[in-house]
């Protein structure tokens, strides 16, 4: 795994936990944040997908 796949991954399930405690507690804007950190952090896994293809890590 590289920097990008690491730090994507977290924030991926950083917003997983923070769309879940926005439910939880009824916050919409927490609950849009995590929605939208989750897909910041798939992009920097995709990224991260990417550069290992291309050094041939793959």
């Amino acid at each position: 795994m590289n920097e990008d796949q690491i730090k994507g991954k977290a924030k991926d399930v950083g917003g997983k936990i923070q769309e879940k405690v926005g439910e939880a507690v009824g916050n919409r804007q927490a609950q849009r944040e995590g929605v939208s950190n989750q897909a910041e952090g798939k992009v920097q896994e995709k990224v991260g997908d990417a550069k290992d293809i291309v050094k041939g890590n793959r």
